[in-house]
Protein backbone atom coordinates (compact mmCIF):
# COMPACT_ATOMS: atom_id res chain seq x y z
CA UNK A 1 0.00 0.00 0.00
CA UNK A 2 1.35 3.34 -1.25
CA UNK A 3 2.28 6.22 1.49
CA UNK A 4 0.05 9.06 0.86
CA UNK A 5 0.50 11.13 -2.18
CA UNK A 6 -1.82 14.05 -0.88
CA UNK A 7 0.25 17.24 -0.10
CA UNK A 8 -0.79 18.70 3.04
CA UNK A 9 0.02 21.39 5.36
CA UNK A 10 0.38 21.31 9.56
CA UNK A 11 -3.05 21.03 11.27
CA UNK A 12 -3.56 22.26 14.47
CA UNK A 13 -4.80 19.65 16.47
CA UNK A 14 -4.93 16.80 13.79
CA UNK A 15 -7.96 16.63 14.74
CA UNK A 16 -11.57 16.59 13.41
CA UNK A 17 -12.29 19.96 15.33
CA UNK A 18 -9.69 21.39 12.77
CA UNK A 19 -12.80 22.00 10.89
CA UNK A 20 -13.60 25.27 11.59
CA UNK A 21 -17.25 25.22 13.70
CA UNK A 22 -16.65 21.10 14.66
CA UNK A 23 -16.51 20.66 18.28
CA UNK A 24 -16.39 16.60 19.97
CA UNK A 25 -17.42 15.69 23.35
CA UNK A 26 -17.08 13.04 25.75
CA UNK A 27 -19.06 11.17 28.58
CA UNK A 28 -16.82 8.03 30.04
CA UNK A 29 -18.25 5.43 32.64
CA UNK A 30 -15.50 3.25 34.32
CA UNK A 31 -15.28 1.08 37.32
CA UNK A 32 -17.98 -0.60 39.36
CA UNK A 33 -18.40 -3.11 36.63
CA UNK A 34 -18.85 -0.24 33.79
CA UNK A 35 -16.18 0.07 30.75
CA UNK A 36 -18.15 2.57 28.02
CA UNK A 37 -19.17 5.95 26.91
CA UNK A 38 -20.73 7.94 24.66
CA UNK A 39 -19.09 10.66 21.99
CA UNK A 40 -21.36 13.64 20.70
CA UNK A 41 -19.95 15.46 17.30
CA UNK A 42 -21.80 18.91 17.04
CA UNK A 43 -21.59 20.47 13.82
CA UNK A 44 -22.21 24.37 12.91
CA UNK A 45 -26.00 25.44 11.72
CA UNK A 46 -25.96 24.51 8.30
CA UNK A 47 -24.17 21.66 7.71
CA UNK A 48 -25.41 18.91 5.65
CA UNK A 49 -25.06 15.05 7.00
CA UNK A 50 -25.50 11.51 5.41
CA UNK A 51 -24.26 7.94 6.42
CA UNK A 52 -22.89 4.83 5.42
CA UNK A 53 -23.56 1.29 7.19
CA UNK A 54 -22.05 -1.85 6.44
CA UNK A 55 -21.49 -5.29 7.55
CA UNK A 56 -24.20 -7.31 9.01
CA UNK A 57 -24.56 -6.20 12.78
CA UNK A 58 -25.49 -2.91 12.96
CA UNK A 59 -26.42 -0.87 15.66
CA UNK A 60 -27.82 2.75 14.97
CA UNK A 61 -30.85 5.10 15.04
CA UNK A 62 -31.74 7.67 13.06
CA UNK A 63 -30.14 6.71 10.42
CA UNK A 64 -33.04 6.62 7.79
CA UNK A 65 -33.29 10.62 8.26
CA UNK A 66 -30.05 10.59 6.45
CA UNK A 67 -30.71 8.47 3.40
CA UNK A 68 -28.28 9.75 0.70
CA UNK A 69 -31.13 9.13 -1.92
CA UNK A 70 -32.67 12.42 -0.78
CA UNK A 71 -29.16 13.84 -0.49
CA UNK A 72 -29.07 13.53 3.65
CA UNK A 73 -29.91 17.00 5.79
CA UNK A 74 -28.74 18.91 7.98
CA UNK A 75 -27.78 17.71 11.46
CA UNK A 76 -26.43 19.76 14.88
CA UNK A 77 -24.85 16.94 16.31
CA UNK A 78 -23.90 12.67 15.47
CA UNK A 79 -23.70 10.19 18.45
CA UNK A 80 -20.86 7.45 19.29
CA UNK A 81 -21.94 5.10 21.62
CA UNK A 82 -20.50 2.12 23.41
CA UNK A 83 -23.59 -0.68 24.73
CA UNK A 84 -24.79 -1.96 21.50
CA UNK A 85 -28.61 -1.34 20.74
CA UNK A 86 -29.17 -0.41 24.65
CA UNK A 87 -26.49 2.01 24.33
CA UNK A 88 -28.74 3.81 22.18
CA UNK A 89 -30.39 5.72 24.97
CA UNK A 90 -28.21 7.70 25.05
CA UNK A 91 -29.36 9.55 22.24
CA UNK A 92 -32.24 10.41 24.65
CA UNK A 93 -30.17 13.07 26.01
CA UNK A 94 -28.09 14.04 23.52
CA UNK A 95 -31.22 15.17 21.73
CA UNK A 96 -32.78 17.29 24.69
CA UNK A 97 -29.58 19.17 24.66
CA UNK A 98 -29.46 20.18 20.87
CA UNK A 99 -33.22 20.50 20.33
CA UNK A 100 -33.19 17.90 17.24
CA UNK A 101 -33.09 14.51 16.61
CA UNK A 102 -29.28 12.84 16.96
CA UNK A 103 -28.46 10.48 14.58
CA UNK A 104 -26.29 7.23 16.56
CA UNK A 105 -24.41 4.60 15.92
CA UNK A 106 -23.03 2.03 18.47
CA UNK A 107 -20.43 -0.74 18.84
CA UNK A 108 -20.04 -3.38 21.46
CA UNK A 109 -18.55 -3.48 24.46
CA UNK A 110 -21.21 -4.80 26.79
CA UNK A 111 -19.66 -6.97 30.02
CA UNK A 112 -15.94 -5.92 29.41
CA UNK A 113 -16.27 -3.52 32.58
CA UNK A 114 -17.45 -7.06 33.99
CA UNK A 115 -21.10 -6.30 34.46
CA UNK A 116 -23.29 -6.78 30.84
CA UNK A 117 -25.82 -4.18 31.52
CA UNK A 118 -23.52 -1.23 32.58
CA UNK A 119 -24.07 0.92 29.20
CA UNK A 120 -24.51 4.75 27.79
CA UNK A 121 -27.64 6.56 29.31
CA UNK A 122 -29.73 9.72 28.42
CA UNK A 123 -27.47 11.24 31.07
CA UNK A 124 -24.80 10.34 29.30
CA UNK A 125 -25.23 11.55 26.08
CA UNK A 126 -26.88 14.72 27.60
CA UNK A 127 -23.14 15.30 29.18
CA UNK A 128 -20.96 14.46 26.28
CA UNK A 129 -22.89 17.11 24.09
CA UNK A 130 -22.19 19.47 27.23
CA UNK A 131 -18.66 18.55 26.98
CA UNK A 132 -18.15 19.69 23.38
CA UNK A 133 -15.02 20.88 23.38
CA UNK A 134 -12.20 21.65 20.23
CA UNK A 135 -9.97 19.26 22.49
CA UNK A 136 -10.41 15.57 21.78
CA UNK A 137 -8.59 13.46 24.07
CA UNK A 138 -8.09 10.46 22.58
CA UNK A 139 -8.07 6.48 23.98
CA UNK A 140 -9.94 4.76 26.70
CA UNK A 141 -12.72 7.85 26.54
CA UNK A 142 -16.10 8.43 25.09
CA UNK A 143 -17.00 5.60 22.53
CA UNK A 144 -13.96 4.03 22.83
CA UNK A 145 -13.79 3.26 26.27
CA UNK A 146 -14.31 -0.41 26.30
CA UNK A 147 -13.48 -0.68 22.50
CA UNK A 148 -11.42 -3.59 21.53
CA UNK A 149 -9.44 -4.77 18.31
CA UNK A 150 -9.40 -8.44 18.37
CA UNK A 151 -7.53 -9.50 21.01
CA UNK A 152 -5.94 -5.89 21.66
CA UNK A 153 -7.24 -2.97 23.48
CA UNK A 154 -8.92 -0.44 20.79
CA UNK A 155 -10.06 2.99 21.22
CA UNK A 156 -11.05 6.26 19.98
CA UNK A 157 -8.65 8.48 17.93
CA UNK A 158 -9.12 11.53 15.59
CA UNK A 159 -6.83 13.38 13.03
CA UNK A 160 -7.31 16.09 10.25
CA UNK A 161 -5.27 17.29 7.28
CA UNK A 162 -5.12 20.74 5.65
CA UNK A 163 -5.32 20.73 1.90
CA UNK A 164 -4.93 24.38 1.44
CA UNK A 165 -6.77 27.08 -0.03
CA UNK A 166 -8.80 26.34 3.97
CA UNK A 167 -9.88 23.16 3.42
CA UNK A 168 -9.87 20.96 6.22
CA UNK A 169 -10.37 17.20 6.02
CA UNK A 170 -11.17 15.85 9.53
CA UNK A 171 -12.05 12.19 11.02
CA UNK A 172 -12.91 10.66 14.40
CA UNK A 173 -13.75 6.88 14.78
CA UNK A 174 -13.83 4.56 17.36
CA UNK A 175 -11.77 0.84 17.00
CA UNK A 176 -13.45 -1.74 17.72
CA UNK A 177 -12.83 -4.37 15.08
CA UNK A 178 -13.26 -7.59 14.71
CA UNK A 179 -10.49 -7.76 11.96
CA UNK A 180 -6.80 -6.73 12.89
CA UNK A 181 -5.03 -3.43 12.61
CA UNK A 182 -1.71 -4.93 12.89
CA UNK A 183 0.57 -5.62 10.15
CA UNK A 184 1.81 -9.12 11.57
CA UNK A 185 5.32 -8.61 10.11
CA UNK A 186 6.13 -6.07 11.22
CA UNK A 187 4.15 -5.18 14.22
CA UNK A 188 3.23 -1.95 13.27
CA UNK A 189 -0.99 -0.43 12.50
CA UNK A 190 -1.88 -1.06 8.78
CA UNK A 191 -2.20 2.17 8.08
CA UNK A 192 0.81 3.49 9.49
CA UNK A 193 2.41 4.48 6.29
CA UNK A 194 -0.61 7.10 5.41
CA UNK A 195 0.93 9.05 8.27
CA UNK A 196 1.96 12.77 8.44
CA UNK A 197 5.60 13.21 8.99
CA UNK A 198 6.82 12.79 12.39
CA UNK A 199 2.56 11.58 13.25
CA UNK A 200 3.66 7.73 14.10
CA UNK A 201 6.36 6.49 16.17
CA UNK A 202 8.65 4.01 13.36
CA UNK A 203 9.30 0.70 14.42
CA UNK A 204 12.06 -0.04 17.64
CA UNK A 205 13.51 -3.27 18.46
CA UNK A 206 12.16 -6.52 17.78
CA UNK A 207 8.59 -6.31 19.68
CA UNK A 208 7.34 -8.81 17.62
CA UNK A 209 8.98 -11.95 19.49
CA UNK A 210 5.58 -11.32 22.37
CA UNK A 211 2.77 -13.64 21.15
CA UNK A 212 -0.30 -11.55 20.79
CA UNK A 213 -3.54 -12.14 23.71
CA UNK A 214 -5.78 -14.98 23.18
CA UNK A 215 -8.95 -13.81 21.69
CA UNK A 216 -11.60 -14.27 24.41
CA UNK A 217 -14.42 -13.26 22.14
CA UNK A 218 -15.64 -12.29 19.04
CA UNK A 219 -15.76 -8.12 18.71
CA UNK A 220 -17.06 -5.93 16.28
CA UNK A 221 -18.13 -2.64 15.00
CA UNK A 222 -15.98 0.42 13.73
CA UNK A 223 -17.93 3.82 14.11
CA UNK A 224 -16.97 7.29 13.30
CA UNK A 225 -17.17 10.30 11.61
CA UNK A 226 -15.69 12.35 8.76
CA UNK A 227 -16.03 15.87 8.28
CA UNK A 228 -15.20 18.89 6.14
CA UNK A 229 -15.49 22.68 5.05
CA UNK A 230 -15.80 21.57 1.10
CA UNK A 231 -18.82 21.43 -0.60
CA UNK A 232 -18.63 18.13 -1.75
CA UNK A 233 -21.35 15.33 -1.76
CA UNK A 234 -21.70 13.94 1.55
CA UNK A 235 -22.35 10.39 0.58
CA UNK A 236 -18.75 10.54 -1.63
CA UNK A 237 -17.66 11.77 1.81
CA UNK A 238 -19.12 8.86 3.88
CA UNK A 239 -17.97 6.32 1.32
CA UNK A 240 -14.55 7.16 1.10
CA UNK A 241 -14.76 7.28 5.65
CA UNK A 242 -15.67 3.43 4.77
CA UNK A 243 -12.96 3.06 2.44
CA UNK A 244 -10.35 4.31 4.81
CA UNK A 245 -11.67 2.10 7.39
CA UNK A 246 -10.52 -0.78 4.96
CA UNK A 247 -7.07 0.68 4.86
CA UNK A 248 -7.00 0.12 8.56
CA UNK A 249 -8.95 -2.74 9.42
CA UNK A 250 -8.07 -6.24 8.01
CA UNK A 251 -11.34 -7.82 6.73
CA UNK A 252 -13.42 -5.24 7.42
CA UNK A 253 -17.43 -4.74 6.79
CA UNK A 254 -17.87 -8.38 7.74
CA UNK A 255 -20.51 -10.22 8.98
CA UNK A 256 -20.24 -9.58 12.92
CA UNK A 257 -19.21 -6.15 12.00
CA UNK A 258 -21.98 -3.15 12.13
CA UNK A 259 -19.33 -0.73 10.09
CA UNK A 260 -20.85 3.17 10.42
CA UNK A 261 -19.58 5.92 8.87
CA UNK A 262 -21.18 9.20 9.36
CA UNK A 263 -19.98 12.35 6.79
CA UNK A 264 -20.51 15.86 7.11
CA UNK A 265 -20.21 18.87 4.85
CA UNK A 266 -19.89 22.25 6.22
CA UNK A 267 -20.43 23.91 2.79
CA UNK A 268 -17.73 27.00 3.10
CA UNK A 269 -15.06 26.25 0.63
CA UNK A 270 -14.61 25.48 -2.61
CA UNK A 271 -12.84 22.18 -2.93
CA UNK A 272 -11.51 19.65 -5.58
CA UNK A 273 -13.57 16.28 -5.26
CA UNK A 274 -10.93 13.85 -5.83
CA UNK A 275 -8.97 15.65 -3.53
CA UNK A 276 -11.27 15.72 -0.08
CA UNK A 277 -12.35 12.32 -1.24
CA UNK A 278 -8.54 10.86 -0.95
CA UNK A 279 -7.99 13.04 1.91
CA UNK A 280 -11.28 11.78 3.60
CA UNK A 281 -9.69 7.79 3.26
CA UNK A 282 -6.65 8.51 4.42
CA UNK A 283 -7.29 10.75 7.35
CA UNK A 284 -10.13 7.91 8.85
CA UNK A 285 -7.65 5.93 8.54
CA UNK A 286 -5.12 7.89 10.33
CA UNK A 287 -7.98 8.39 13.21
CA UNK A 288 -8.55 4.74 13.67
CA UNK A 289 -4.36 4.37 13.70
CA UNK A 290 -4.59 7.10 16.83
CA UNK A 291 -7.19 4.57 18.50
CA UNK A 292 -5.25 1.92 18.44
CA UNK A 293 -1.62 4.01 19.79
CA UNK A 294 -3.47 5.78 22.27
CA UNK A 295 -5.29 3.02 23.89
CA UNK A 296 -4.71 2.10 27.45
CA UNK A 297 -4.15 -1.19 29.35
CA UNK A 298 -7.28 -2.35 31.79
CA UNK A 299 -7.70 -4.99 33.98
CA UNK A 300 -11.41 -5.87 34.96
CA UNK A 301 -13.34 -8.68 36.25
CA UNK A 302 -13.75 -9.75 32.62
CA UNK A 303 -10.04 -9.34 31.95
CA UNK A 304 -7.20 -7.86 31.19
CA UNK A 305 -7.36 -5.82 27.81
CA UNK A 306 -3.62 -5.65 26.61
CA UNK A 307 -3.07 -2.11 24.89
CA UNK A 308 -0.95 -2.06 21.60
CA UNK A 309 1.77 -0.32 24.01
CA UNK A 310 1.64 -2.68 26.90
CA UNK A 311 2.37 -5.39 23.57
CA UNK A 312 4.32 -3.22 21.58
CA UNK A 313 6.41 -1.43 24.29
CA UNK A 314 9.48 -0.79 21.94
CA UNK A 315 7.55 0.93 19.22
CA UNK A 316 4.45 1.91 20.97
CA UNK A 317 6.98 4.21 23.54
CA UNK A 318 7.28 6.84 20.77
CA UNK A 319 4.45 7.79 20.41
CA UNK A 320 2.36 11.19 21.49
CA UNK A 321 -0.72 11.94 20.88
CA UNK A 322 -1.22 16.00 19.83
CA UNK A 323 -4.71 16.28 21.38
CA UNK A 324 -4.27 14.21 24.48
Amino acid sequence: MAASSISSIAVVRNAITDVPGVLVGHSTRTGDGALTGSTAVLFPPGTVCTVDVRGGAPATRDTAALDPRHGGRTVRCVLLTGGSAYGLAAADGAAAEVGSFVPTAALYDLGRGGVFDTYPTPEMGASAVRAAAVEVPQGNVGAGTGAMNVSLKGGLGTASVDLGGGVIVGAIAALNAAGTSIDATTGLPLAHNLGLPDEFPPPAGDDLSRPLPEVVRPFNTVIGVVATNARVPAYALATAGQDGLALAVDPAHGMPDGDTVFAASTGTHDGDLQTVLEAARHVFARALVHGLLAAESVTTPWGHLTAYREQYPLTGAGYRSRTA
